[in-house]
């Protein structure tokens, strides 16, 4: 199976990649700065999107997992914070980055009728709305309405999509004090995304298997 994870530089990306090659499967990682291991992805940047498309040629995808993402507005005040930048710089690349990135590898998952995996968060839940980190949970919101849709569009394909909760993970992005690590994490996300389906499409699930109120 060849596998493409965006954001594998670090974190459950890099634990991803970690798990399919052990397994035997062709990981393709990428980083917005490559190590020569990773190939080089800004999902924001049109030219660095057109050059992806291009890489991966020819040879049919059978799983893209859209990983890459920020959350910069951690502890922003209300009163004075969440400028205009940081709006901008977040949605970028946790909503226009994911669906670029998608439509860079739609020729190649078309050739495969392959998979689309989207992490989003429970922070994406209008059920679960207890206030701050509002760029985060928008921009989340609004990547789990991208998947939604394009689990519509993409049916008449043969194009699965699904929509993640990886859980709280310690990283870098998810603090010490979380509940589970990266290891755990990317095996849970691993048996969604495999038993991800035309059945399924469109789900919005935990990584431990439990579907997730929207």
């Amino acid at each position: 199976m060849r596998v493409l994870i965006t954001g594998a530089n670090r974190g459950i990306g890099a634990a991803l990649r970690g798990a399919y090659a052990a397994r035997g499967d062709a990981a393709i990682g990428t980083a917005r700065q490559s190590d020569g291991d990773l190939w080089p992805l800004d999902v924001t940047d049109p030219a660095a999107q057109a050059a992806l498309r291009e890489r991966l040629g020819d040879a049919p995808l059978d799983l893209l997992v859209c990983n890459a993402g920020a959350y910069l507005d951690k502890g922003q005040s209300l009163d004075t914070g969440y400028p205009a930048g940081m709006w901008a710089e977040m949605l970028a690349t946790n909503v226009t980055g994911v669906f670029l990135t998608v439509q860079s590898a739609l020729p190649a998952l078309r050739r495969a009728r392959g998979k689309i995996a989207i992490i989003s968060s429970q922070m994406a839940s209008h059920t679960r709305a207890p206030g701050g980190s509002y760029i985060y949970r928008a921009s989340k919101a609004a990547a789990l309405n991208l998947g939604r849709n394009l689990a519509a569009d993409l049916a008449r394909d043969g194009i699965a999509v699904g929509i993640y909760h990886p859980g709280w993970v310690r990283t870098d992005m998810g603090g010490g004090s979380a509940d589970i690590g990266v290891a755990e994490a990317a095996a849970g996300l691993l048996e969604r995304f495999d038993e991800l389906g035309p059945g399924t499409t469109g789900c919005f699930r935990t990584w431990d298997g439990r579907d997730h109120p929207y």
